[in-house]
């Protein structure tokens, strides 16, 4: 029988728990809103609570012989041997707190469960989602890149995850690609402030504003730019919208040229890419990719590759539990 864990998606918004076998991915998925007015013990509380749930549904069919633990993707800095969160973005009053010993804690006393947490960053956990499961699976070494509301990244190094000596390698989104550039969380020109969601839907207004034939976009969000999405650039760039395909040229490019940092310091030749804005496909992939390429000597551009995450938004589970079973 193979095994089996619980593996969690912490969020700022929502939580994502799922049963996952370690060969028959997931059986049994929950999820639920964060309660982040709570502070850190209500959330624990809510987590101790999905697992739980989870752990008495399943080991009716399950053996719990078989049960590998919990494995818990949290945003912010965490130092993974200690168990410890720190300063996560997107939970307000949130410092640096023990997460693992208080979740094992709340699930000793609230649940009656004495197993093991494993924590770790949710971007890296996505990464070792992709690495086991997912885009990943061919590949030794590669990066993993998320685009979305921000930019996040993990690392995975000879099939194991790199997470640094302070647990915040991977951070590409905090790369300065202009020096000059916008602010973002007290840093100039950052790769997140230039082609994080809010910064890609400023450049198409932009493009919008000095276009002289105007833009098809203006249809696709009822001309009220105030709810313009990547997702209406991606309509009109499928539709030919040049604006549209402006931006993502634009967008795709200032992806290239981080890549190309990472290529250049670290010999990492392979990208899977993630994130609601790399549902853009090819609009974003082909000129990060052609950036790539001009912005690395000949000599690195072997095996550059640029690949679609498989997992969308399961990747933080299946990551997660992952952890558990080594």
């Amino acid at each position: 029988m193979s095994r089996w864990a619980i593996g969690i998606d912490l969020g700022g918004t929502g939580i994502k728990a799922a049963v996952i076998g370690e060969e028959s991915g997931i059986l049994i998925d929950r999820r639920m809103l964060t309660d982040t007015a709570s502070g850190p013990m209500g959330i624990v509380g809510q987590l101790a609570a999905i697992v739980g749930d989870l752990y008495h549904v399943a080991s009716k069919t399950l053996a719990s012989d078989d049960f590998a633990g919990v494995g818990l993707g949290a945003p912010g800095a965490v130092d993974a041997e200690k168990g410890v969160l720190s300063y996560p973005p997107n939970l307000p009053g949130w410092t640096v707190f023990p997460l693992r010993d208080e979740l094992q804690n709340k699930l000793r006393e609230k649940e009656g469960l004495s197993i093991p947490v494993f924590l770790d960053n949710d971007a890296n956990v996505a990464a070792f989602g992709e690495a086991v499961y997912g885009a990943g699976r061919e590949f030794r070494d590669f990066l993993m890149v998320t685009l979305g509301t921000g930019v996040g990244g993990g690392i995975v190094l000879n099939r194991q995850l790199y997470r640094g000596p302070h647990g915040t390698a991977g951070e590409v989104g905090f790369m300065i690609i202009a020096v000059d550039g916008p602010l973002h969380a007290g840093i100039q020109g950052t790769l997140e402030s230039l082609i994080g969601k809010k910064a890609i839907v400023a450049l198409a207004c932009q493009m919008i504003d000095a276009s002289p034939s105007g833009s098809s976009v203006g249809l696709l969000c009822g001309n009220d730019y105030t709810k313009l999405s990547p997702r209406n650039l991606q309509h009109a760039a499928r539709d030919g919208d040049v604006v549209a395909l402006a931006v993502w040229q634009r967008i795709g490019s200032l992806l290239g040229v981080g890549l190309a940092n990472v290529t250049a310091l670290m010999d990492i030749r392979k990208f899977v890419i993630g994130g609601g804005i790399a549902a853009a496909g090819p609009f974003i992939f082909d000129p990060a990719l052609d950036q790539l390429r001009r912005s690395t000597l000949p000599s690195m551009h072997e095996g550059l590759e640029l690949v679609p995450a498989h997992l969308g938004n399961k990747a933080g589970m299946y990551g997660a539990a992952a952890l558990c079973f080594g």
